[in-house]
């Protein structure tokens, strides 16, 4: 081996490609690489790392008192209408009185709430100034602003008793918008950038159908009589297995970004709206035709329907905090598109 020397311009003397000095690295990559043919990478795979840990998304600066309740009382506010209509039809005038008084009062507080987030209302009224139908805050803000004067109008006549024609024109206008109001803040989640929201863009306007009917439901299990419970309890049951059918089937498509649902606050809070809504249908059924026990059972579903749309708040905001649920789905797709 002929002798080196050190210059300025680097050690001198030996011939590169065998006497060069190889580290430990470069030697295990050779000897995988011997019997293969082709270009070995010379880079090791690099793994999943944030700019100093920092999340890829800024989280929405959404207050979870204001929004996650305009979320639940949405839900409830639009499914009762429906009820509210149905009994009507059937002429269960406790039911139905019931169910438009509750409608009123959780439009209203909906509106409430996210009014209350804004900010100011004058925030609200400037989203009023035009219609862009590709947008779910636009769109819901037109169905919300005529859902809860058509469904105060409607509560106001049957406590009353007067304006009946009024009240029959409020009543059908609510009911026709209530399933837009029960759903439109399901497309207004799910057109964010935050994974646990937008990956379930398919599944989650049933999981908050469902979830608005179990609650409406509740409300008419606890507000009306006895003898009219048949319809809020099979709305109830109907409610209950949308929601976690859809539930189901939504985390089972994204895979790994459903983790936020199942864990911490978010973790928590669905799984005692799953046993809420468990412990409120067997109350429903089992105690047909006693009041305590059916009232009981309506508070439950009332309160699993709160319990999931706070957990599914909480899970978006998890989901966007760590990185990792942004990044890793981006590069399985890319994968996949390479395969493909």
């Amino acid at each position: 081996m002929s002798e080196s020397r050190v210059t300025r311009e680097g050690q001198g003397g030996l011939r590169p490609g065998r006497e060069a000095p190889v580290d430990d690295t470069t030697r295990r990559r050779r000897r995988r690489g011997r019997g293969r043919r082709g270009e070995q990478p010379m880079v090791p795979d690099a793994e999943f790392r944030s700019y100093y840990g920092m999340p890829v998304l800024n989280s929405p600066v959404w207050e979870p008192r204001d929004i996650a309740g305009y979320l639940f009382l949405g839900g409830l506010a639009g499914a009762s209408s429906v009820v509210a209509a149905v009994a009507d039809v059937r002429g269960q005038r406790e039911l139905a009185r019931s169910a438009k008084v509750g409608a009123a009062g959780a439009g209203l507080m909906s509106l409430v709430a996210l009014v209350h987030d804004l900010g100011r209302p004058s925030r609200f009224l400037n989203m009023l100034r035009v219609v862009k139908v590709t947008s779910p805050m636009s769109v819901g803000s037109w169905v919300l602003s005529a859902y809860v004067p058509a469904a105060t109008v409607a509560a106001g006549s049957a406590v009353t008793g007067r304006l009946r024609p009024v009240g029959a024109l409020g009543t059908a206008a609510a009911a026709g918008l209530g399933p837009a109001v029960a759903s439109y803040t399901a497309a207004l989640i799910t057109n964010t950038a935050v994974p646990a929201w937008h990956d379930g863009y398919r599944e989650m306007p049933f999981v908050f159908v469902g979830s608005g009917a179990m609650a409406a439901g509740g409300l008419g299990l606890m507000a009306s009589p006895v003898s009219q419970h048949g319809l809020p309890r099979r709305a109830a049951l109907a409610g209950s297995a949308c929601e976690l059918v859809s539930a189901k089937v939504m985390e089972h498509r994204i895979g790994m970004v459903a983790e936020p649902y199942h864990q911490g606050r978010a973790g928590r809070l669905m799984r005692a709206g799953q046993g809420l809504s468990l412990a409120g249908n067997a109350l429903a059924v089992l105690g047909r035709g006693r009041r305590l026990p059916t009232a009981l059972g309506g508070a439950a579903l009332v309160a699993s329907s709160a319990c999931t749309r706070f957990g599914i708040f909480f899970a978006g905001m998890a989901s966007a905090e760590d990185p990792r649920y942004t990044v890793q789905p981006q590069r399985e797709r890319l994968q996949a598109r390479g395969r493909s």
